[in-house]
């Protein structure tokens, strides 16, 4: 299994409008075609207006599968629509939990 961390940097005042329009429109989709989904997160403290997700897979290959047929989805292309100019950064981290790791 593999978790990845994903990091969206969102511009000044629209991250509220960002997790918005992300948990109604971009959640259910990615629901229905990634791994497993294990949060949703906002920062507080640090450098602030960052989103963080995390998702398993089973491999890297069960993740790039699983992300082709939903950038292939016309639903997926449409929520890329209404959050176009929201991000300033993205970043990904593809983490591998240790023998100890609870989310083995």
């Amino acid at each position: 299994m593999i978790v990845e961390e994903r990091d969206y940097r969102v511009r000044a005042g629209k991250l509220a409008s960002f997790v918005s329009i992300y948990g109604e429109h971009g959640l259910p989709i990615q629901i229905e075609y990634l791994g497993t989904f294990h949060g949703y997160f906002t920062t507080e403290i640090g450098e602030l207006n960052h989103v963080v997700a995390w998702w398993s897979y089973d491999s890297l290959d069960d993740r790039e599968n699983r992300r082709a047929r939903m950038m292939a989805d016309p639903r997926w292309q449409a929520y890329l629509a209404k959050v176009d100019g929201l991000l300033d950064v993205q970043s990904s981290r593809i983490l591998k939990p240790t023998a100890f790791s609870p989310l083995r």
